[in-house]
């Protein structure tokens, strides 16, 4: 009796976190701070619930790539998707290789500096934005040198990915993407073609657990839908507050749980 009870409760939990994680994805971002470590709570182990938590995810990216395809900038699309193939893959693969206990000690450190990357991500857009606006600043974008910044972050994505959307735009702008319509769709691109390697890495391996990763990406869905319909009624700056707060208590409950 308890046992089913224990088995009802965690199927309820994660359900409330998918959909949590899929309104804060289609409101600011971060819903791995939540689905993640719901994963992890229910008893999954830690770098099983970063794979299923990878494909569970991933759909609601693809649709946003959809949405967002006629913002690409042609010329830096190869360079972005080798960038995004060869890290994602050797990203995934990686995890892969890393020991259980190993990673599950990294995850406080991965959620707190995803958390503190995800915080700053809004007053540089902002700052992007206002550049991308000045028709003073025109920059042919370089494309070797954006490829070699590029790959270490796809590596990041393949890896954990929380907070790496930040780190995307940051290297694109640097490297003259100026205009900002553009580095979103090129920053989804790139976080989307390296979680597909990656995902497609963790289904080969074997290492996703199907039963919870359907039931997550349902309700991802769902809460996304949901989201999209509240995004522009909601003050961005408290749902980023709301985020970072949420990625920050995580980060301290596993900073906790792991002493």
């Amino acid at each position: 009796m308890i046992s089913n009870f224990s088995s009802h409760w965690h199927y309820v939990w994660l359900v409330t976190a998918s959909l949590v994680a899929g309104v804060m994805n289609a409101m600011a971002g971060g819903g791995s701070f939540v689905s993640f470590p719901a994963m992890l709570s229910i008893g999954v182990a830690p770098i099983q619930a970063n794979a299923t938590n990878t494909v569970a995810l991933w759909p609601g990216q693809l649709t946003s790539v959809a949405a967002l395809r006629g913002d690409l900038t042609r010329e830096l699309l190869p360079v972005v998707c080798a960038a995004s193939v060869f890290g994602g893959v050797s990203g995934a693969v990686v995890l892969l290789n890393t020991r259980q206990v190993t990673f599950l000690h990294m995850v406080p450190w991965l959620l707190l500096v995803a958390s503190l990357l995800f915080g700053i991500s809004g007053p540089v857009s902002q700052r992007l934005r206002k550049r991308s606006s000045d028709p003073h600043i025109k920059r042919s974008p370089a494309v070797k040198p954006l490829f070699f910044v590029l790959l270490p972050v796809c590596f990041y994505i393949g890896y954990f990915g929380a907070g790496a959307g930040f780190l995307i735009m940051s290297a694109l702008a640097l490297f003259g993407v100026e205009e900002m319509n553009a580095l979103n769709s090129l920053k989804v691109l790139a976080a989307c073609l390296s979680n597909f390697c990656a995902v497609v890495t963790f289904v080969v391996s074997g290492a996703v657990i199907w039963r919870y990763c359907l039931i997550s990406m349902i309700f991802a869905g769902v809460g996304g839908y949901v989201g999209a319909q509240y995004a522009r009624r909601m003050n961005a700056i408290v749902l980023r507050t709301i985020v970072v707060i949420t990625g920050c208590v995580m980060a301290a409950y596993f900073f906790w749980r792991n002493g």
